[in-house]
C-alpha cells in the first residue's frame, strides 16, 4: 500500500447520528469517534511517550515574556480534564503582575522557612536534601507567569450550596492535562506546594469555597538551567496484566 493511500485510510470515522435523546434530566448525544487503524494507534501511543518523558521539574526560569495565548490554551486544556459529577471543581489565577507575585514569593517564603526549620521530618529534610532545595524561592519572581489551582470544596453556583465530589482526583487529572500542556507549548514549569497555602486563597481573594491545590510557575528555562540526574521506576515496577 502507497504512503497516500495509507493517509486516507488511517481514519475511519464512525455514522454520526445527529438526533439528540433525553435521559432523565441529562440530553444525550451519540459520540463523534474516529477510529484509527492499529498502526496509527501504535505511532500515536509512541510519539506522546517520546514527548512527555522529556518532561522535567525547573527550578531556574528565564524572564522571557510568553504571550499569554499560549496559557490560557493550556489551561482550556486542564479544563478538559473528567471530574466528579462533571462538577469541575477547580479554578485558575494567572498571576504575572510583579508585585503580585512578590507577595507570593514572600508570604511562600515564609511558610517554606517554617517548614525547613520546624515542621519537616528529618526523614523528609533528607530525602529532599539531594534535590538542593531550601526555603529560598527565587523563581515565584523570575516566571513570566505563576498558575495557582484552586480546589473547589462546595459547588456554589446556585442559590443553595452543593458538595463536589472527588475533588483532589479532579483536580489532580486537570492538573496531570496542564502540566503536559505546557510542556506540549515548549514551556516548562515547576509544582510548587508551600505548605499550608492559605495566603494563596487571601493575597489572590478566592471565595471562601476554594482552597490553593497547586502553586505552578511557567515559561522558558533559564539559558544555565540545570536539573538533577534522576531516573524512573522500571517500567516492570509500575506495570503488571492480570
Amino acid at each position: 500500500m502507497d504512503s497516500n493511500r495509507r493517509m486516507e485510510v488511517d481514519y475511519v470515522k464512525f455514522p454520526l447520528v445527529k438526533t439528540n435523546e433525553k435521559r432523565g434530566a441529562m440530553l444525550f448525544q451519540k459520540l463523534e469517534f474516529e477510529k484509527m487503524t492499529e498502526n496509527k494507534m501504535l505511532e500515536k501511543s509512541v510519539h506522546l511517550l517520546e514527548a512527555l518523558i522529556t518532561r522535567r521539574t525547573v527550578r531556574d526560569f528565564s524572564d522571557h515574556p510568553v504571550p499569554i495565548e499560549i496559557i490560557e490554551n493550556c489551561i482550556k486544556t486542564a479544563g478538559s480534564a473528567p471530574s466528579g459529577a462533571n462538577k469541575q471543581p477547580w479554578s485558575f489565577v494567572i498571576v504575572q503582575d510583579p508585585q503580585v507575585k512578590k507577595e507570593i514569593r514572600i508570604a511562600a517564603e515564609a511558610e517554606e522557612k517554617e517548614f525547613y526549620g520546624h515542621r519537616a521530618t528529618k526523614e523528609w529534610l533528607e530525602d529532599l536534601n539531594q534535590f538542593g532545595t531550601d526555603w529560598h524561592k527565587l523563581f515565584l519572581e523570575t516566571a513570566p507567569y505563576l498558575i495557582v489551582m484552586f480546589k473547589q470544596v462546595m459547588d456554589t453556583s446556585t442559590d443553595e450550596p452543593r458538595k463536589n465530589y472527588y475533588v483532589n482526583e479532579s483536580v489532580g487529572i486537570a492538573a496531570g492535562f496542564l502540566l503536559a500542556a505546557i510542556h506540549n507549548a515548549g514551556l516548562v514549569s515547576l509544582t510548587h506546594t508551600p505548605s499550608p497555602m492559605k495566603f494563596l486563597q487571601e493575597i489572590l481573594q478566592r471565595p471562601d469555597n476554594e482552597r490553593a491545590f497547586l502553586l505552578i510557575p511557567v515559561g522558558y528555562p533559564a539559558d544555565d538551567a540545570e536539573v538533577p540526574v534522576i531516573s524512573k521506576k522500571s517500567f516492570s515496577e509500575i506495570y503488571n496484566v492480570i
